[in-house]
């Protein structure tokens, strides 16, 4: 994975495992990587993944089972799904609709480009 400079290292991790359990690819009620093997597999410090785990925890979507590492919770990407989405409203559309005002851009052209790169 590349990384970038735009934010530490332990959240674009966090995104990424987020992605994850959005795809499927990590499913509920089964374990997460381990600490170790994350950090192997990444070349990033031990503590960096924790602390990406620790934010996992936080938002309730894994949980850490003493000796036995950490599991997707029950109804995670349900939660995630609903964080994501708003996180896209109160972030990603607002940056989008500045961006149309400074190109002169009106919602029937963005409809229209967004049905095009869907293919409609």
């Amino acid at each position: 994975m590349n990384w970038n400079d735009n934010q530490p290292i332990y959240r674009q991790l966090r995104e990424k495992i987020v992605a994850l359990i959005l795809s499927g690819t990590f499913k509920e009620a089964e374990p997460l990587p381990s600490v170790r093997q994350v950090s192997s597999e990444y070349q990033i410090n031990h503590i960096t993944v924790s602390k990406a785990y620790q934010e996992l925890v936080d938002m309730g979507v894994v949980e850490m089972r003493r000796g036995m590492g950490m599991y997707v919770l029950d109804g995670a990407q349900q939660k995630l799904h609903a964080i994501e989405r708003e996180k896209f409203i109160s972030t990603e559309v607002p940056a989008l609709l500045a961006r149309m005002r400074q190109l002169g851009m009106t919602k029937k052209e963005l409809i229209s480009a967004l049905q095009a790169a869907q293919g409609e």
